[in-house]
């Protein structure tokens, strides 16, 4: 008698994809993103070419299914390792629609990157802001200046290979009457640290001096004797 074979088991069908997914998605059809994920679970993350980044933000800002109003912030991070060093990251808010994407833009060293201010006005700030720290040029941005340094500094602190030290400090010079620049002088380059609280560290304490002074004339004359 033959034996009967077990039914096989139904695979169960995969869950359908969440909201986040679907938003992710519908991004991924704009020209010129290339890519997408969701990381940490819940934090949506684009990455868009360089060259289409004003027609992928305004389609996120206009387009109802994203409805991007707001830019909360956008700062600039340095990868000294790669060819392509910098990235720009974008973080936009819908409050229409109460979602939140992550967008992020490759530039190299020598490679403006469009200014959005037209789109989010308040991308000026953070333009110059990323300007500033890390030497990444708006094309489009009327007002790129310095905002965290003052007009004469020298290179962009941000930079890791930004010494840290810097390149000059600033000091009132009473004599002159003024603020005068001058070379960075490190008046103590290297200290070396023993880790020992000052109890720790203290053999005898103020006011012992007599009690081994006695002991050791005792040790010297037992040892004569």
């Amino acid at each position: 008698m033959a034996e009967e074979t077990a039914p096989a088991a139904e695979v169960p069908p995969p869950p359908p994809p969440t909201a986040l997914e679907l938003l992710g998605q519908a991004i991924a059809t704009l020209a010129g993103v290339t890519a997408w994920k969701i990381e940490s679970g819940n934090e949506l993350v684009v990455h868009v070419e360089r060259e289409s980044l004003l027609t992928v933000a305004t389609a996120l800002r206009d387009d109802p299914r994203f409805a991007f109003e707001q830019m909360m912030d956008l700062c600039g991070v340095d990868w000294p390792e790669r060819e392509v060093r910098f990235e720009v990251v974008y973080n936009l808010l819908s409050v229409t629609l109460n979602q939140r994407v992550r967008v992020i833009v490759p530039t190299g060293l020598n490679e403006p990157v469009a200014s959005v201010c037209g789109i989010w006005p308040s991308a000026t700030w953070w333009e110059r802001e990323a300007w500033d720290l890390f030497g990444i040029v708006f094309t489009g941005q009327p007002d790129l200046r310095r905002i965290l340094t003052d007009y004469g500094f020298e290179g962009h602190p941000m930079r890791k290979d930004f010494p840290l030290t810097g390149y000059v400090e600033v000091r009132y010079d009473e004599d002159r009457k003024a603020v005068v620049y001058e070379p960075v002088k490190l008046t103590q380059d290297w200290r070396s640290f023993d880790f020992l609280s000052p109890w720790e560290g203290m053999t005898t304490l103020p006011g012992d001096e007599k009690v081994f002074t006695e002991r050791a004339e005792e040790r010297q004359a037992q040892a004569k004797g």
